[in-house]
């Protein structure tokens, strides 16, 4: 019992410190260096994704590559703890989401941006851009699912045969909204204060799910 309480806090530890490196980069790419280049003169900017963002992206996929890792230690600890609740769910989903987003989206073309790999810079960067602000969409629901496992009404343990409707929707919700970071628009995310406001939005719509239907 003791040594399982000792792998739990050891990784939780983890988990959170290379989740506060991946999510912190990812604010900084959309809420700084995003806007920064909307702005910067021709020579900072191609500097900057010369010699700096490539420099970032390395600690964000790798922050992104073990908190993933982490979290599925997590969950393997809390399955023989407690059984997986809603909330849990809810957040490993996104949370992995979010992981496949970077390796498999964002990082690829950001490699076309930075011209690491050939490619079309033009076409790449709104792609990696759309996934980079549906992960912050979802940060703030994943934050919930990580903070809520175990408290409220929607936190008790159920089987895969009866998981509850308020569950299900959420997950069609998280599902319909991470095709259109595939092959969809940015919408109202384009701006800082768009995707900002469409997490709040979208954490209290998943919270409302979980606790009520």
């Amino acid at each position: 019992m003791e040594n399982f309480i000792t792998i739990d806090l050891l990784f939780r530890w983890l988990h959170v410190l290379f989740g506060i490196t991946w999510i912190g980069l990812l604010y900084y790419f959309n809420f700084v260096q995003t806007e920064y280049f909307k702005e910067a003169e021709a020579g900072a900017k191609a500097d900057a994704v010369k010699k700096l963002a490539p420099r970032a992206l390395w600690w964000f996929r790798w922050g992104a590559m073990f908190t993933f890792l982490t979290g599925v230690v997590l969950l393997e600890v809390i399955r023989q703890a407690h059984g997986w609740d809603s909330y849990i769910i809810v957040g490993a989903v996104l949370g992995t989401l979010m992981f496949l987003n970077v390796w498999l989206i964002i990082w690829p073309n950001q490699k076309i941006v930075c011209g690491i790999t050939p490619g079309d810079a033009a076409a790449a960067a709104p792609k990696a851009g759309l996934a980079s602000r549906t992960n912050t969409l979802f940060s703030g629901p994943m934050l919930i699912g990580m903070m809520g496992s175990f408290h409220g009404t929607g936190a008790a343990s159920y089987g895969m045969n009866s998981l509850p409707l308020g569950l299900w929707i959420a997950l069609a919700l998280i599902a319909a909204l991470e095709l259109n970071a595939i092959f969809g628009k940015t919408g109202p995310m384009t701006t800082v204060k768009g995707v900002i406001h469409c997490s709040i939005g979208l954490s209290v719509v998943i919270l409302a799910l979980l606790q009520f239907v």
